[in-house]
C-alpha cells in the first residue's frame, strides 16, 4: 500500500520534532509499505531545517521513508508570519496535489491536523487518486487558540480552521484522534460516529532497548553527587512553557526548601529565563536547571529521577484527554510519577505507577512527592514498573502503527 502522510511540522531524527510521523512511517516501511511525508521546510519546531536553496520543493529519503520537504517562509512567534507559513504550505499542497496523486499514487492520504487546513488539498489527493482519506487529530483546533489562547470565534483565523475542521470530520472516511475523549465533541462537529478510531501517542523502543548514551558534562556530575550524597531528585525534563505548568513546580520547591530533596529541571522554552529569576529571587538552594539534552540521552537522565513530574494548567481543554510524549518517556524509564492534572483521562492512574494530585496546587504536588518518597526502595520499583509495562503493552510504535492502519481498513 502507498501511503502519503501530510504533516505540515513533520520532523526527523535528522531534524528534530515533531516525531509521531517518522515514527509511524517507519514502522509502516517496515510492515512491507510505501510511505511518503509532506512537511514543510521551515517549522518552529525543527532543531535543524531542510536546505533547500532556491527549490520549491526538495525530495529525501530517510530510513527507507520518503519525504518531500514545501519551500515556506521563515516566521517566529505565533503571528502573521505563522500565518504566511502555513498558507504558503497549503498552497503548495495544491499546486503539487496532481503530480503527488500521479506520481505516488497513494491508497492512503491521511492530513495530520494541527490547524486542520490541509484537509482541503489533502481531499483534492485523494479524489485525484481515488485513495482513502485519514484525518488525524493530535490539538483540538480552533478550540485550542480559543481556550488557551483566549482567541475569539469570530476571529477570521479562528473561523477559517473551523470551517477545516468541520469540513474534514464530514469529508474524512476515518478520524484518528490521539486525545480519548473527543467523540462527543467530534459529533457534534458533523463527523458520524463509526469514523472516530484512538491511536494515542508513543515511544520509539529502539531508543530503549539499545543502550543509551551516557550524559556528559555538568549534568551527569551535579547528578552523582547528589545521588552520592543521598538527596532525592524530582525531575522534570521537557519544555519550559506556559502550558507545563513548572511555576507552580517552583511554588513547591519553595515549600519544600527545608526538605532534604532536590527539583532538577531540564530543557529549554519561552518561560525558561522568568523561571530561573524567580529561583534567584528566591534564593531557592533546592531547584537546578540544565540545558536540553539530546534526545537519545533522555533515558540515562531519567535513570536519576527518584520522582519524575508532569505538570499542568487547569484547562476546560483537557476534558478531552492527554497524550504527552514526556509522561511516556517516564513511564519507560520505570520512574514513579508525580502528574498533577485534571484531565479527562489519566494513564498514571491507568497503569498504577505513581500518584495525581490537583493541578496549579503546589501544596498537594508536595505532598505528592512525600508521600513517594516515603515508600520503600522496592515500592518505588514497583510502581514503575508498572508503567514500563504499560507503555510496552500499549505505546510502543510497533504497536501504534498496526492499530493505526487497522483502523484505516476498518
Amino acid at each position: 500500500m502507498n501511503i502519503l502522510l501530510i504533516n505540515h511540522y513533520a520532523g526527523s531524527p535528522q531534524h528534530g520534532m515533531t516525531y509521531r510521523p517518522y515514527y509511524l512511517a517507519r514502522e509502516w516501511v517496515r510492515l512491507g509499505h510505501r510511505v511518503c511525508i509532506v512537511a514543510s521546510a521551515e517549522s518552529h519546531l525543527r532543531l535543524k531545517k531542510p536546505q533547500l536553496a532556491d527549490q520549491d520543493r526538495m525530495e529525501e529519503n530517510i530510513d527507507g521513508v520518503e519525504y518531500i520537504w514545501l519551500q515556506t517562509p521563515d516566521y517566529s512567534g505565533s503571528g502573521i508570519g505563522r500565518v504566511r507559513n502555513i498558507a504558503a504550505f497549503v498552497r503548495g499542497l495544491y499546486r503539487h496535489s496532481k503530480q503527488l496523486a500521479g506520481s505516488f499514487k497513494p491508497d492512503l492520504v491521511i492530513a495530520s491536523s494541527t490547524y486542520a487546513m490541509e484537509i482541503w488539498p489533502a481531499h483534492r489527493i485523494a479524489k485525484l487518486a481515488k485513495a482513502k482519506l485519514v484525518f488525524e487529530v493530535r490539538d483540538l483546533w480552533p478550540l485550542t487558540p480559543m481556550e488557551l489562547g483566549g482567541m475569539s470565534k469570530w476571529h477570521p483565523f479562528i473561523m477559517l480552521v473551523q470551517a477545516a475542521e468541520d469540513y474534514a470530520y464530514r469529508h474524512a472516511e476515518i478520524v484518528v484522534s490521539v486525545l480519548p475523549k473527543v467523540h462527543e465533541y467530534m459529533v457534534s462537529r458533523g463527523m458520524a460516529p463509526h469514523k472516530l478510531h484512538i491511536v494515542p501517542n508513543g515511544i520509539d523502543l529502539g531508543e530503549w532497548v539499545a543502550d543509551s548514551p551516557d550524559l556528559q558534562g555538568a549534568i551527569k556530575e551535579e547528578l552523582i553527587a547528589l545521588k552520592t550524597q543521598g538527596v532525592p531528585i524530582i525531575g522534570y525534563a521537557g519544555n519550559h512553557g506556559v502550558a507545563n505548568a513548572l511555576d507552580t513546580l517552583i511554588d513547591t520547591a519553595k515549600l519544600m526548601r527545608e526538605e532534604n530533596a532536590v527539583f532538577v529541571i531540564v530543557g529549554d522554552g519561552q518561560n525558561k529565563a522568568a523561571l530561573q529569576q524567580r529561583v534567584q529571587t528566591d534564593s531557592l538552594k533546592n531547584v537546578l536547571f540544565f540545558d536540553s539534552i539530546k534526545k537519545e540521552q533522555v533515558p540515562a537522565l531519567l535513570k536519576y529521577f527518584d520522582v519524575a513530574y508532569i505538570g499542568w494548567r487547569r484547562q476546560p481543554l483537557y476534558r478531552f484527554g492527554i497524550s504527552p510524549n514526556k509522561l511516556m518517556d517516564y513511564m519507560m524509564a520505570a520512574r514513579p510519577v508525580l502528574h498533577s492534572v485534571e484531565a479527562g483521562n489519566d494513564p498514571v492512574h491507568d497503569a498504577r505507577c505513581g500518584m495525581t494530585v490537583n493541578p496549579e496546587d503546589p501544596q498537594a504536588i508536595a505532598q505528592g512527592i512525600r508521600t513517594l518518597l516515603a515508600l520503600s526502595q522496592d515500592e518505588r520499583c514497583a510502581m514503575g514498573q508498572r508503567g514500563k509495562d504499560f507503555v510496552l503493552n500499549n505505546h510502543v510504535y510497533p504497536v501504534l502503527a498496526q492499530r493505526f492502519l487497522t483502523a484505516c481498513d476498518s
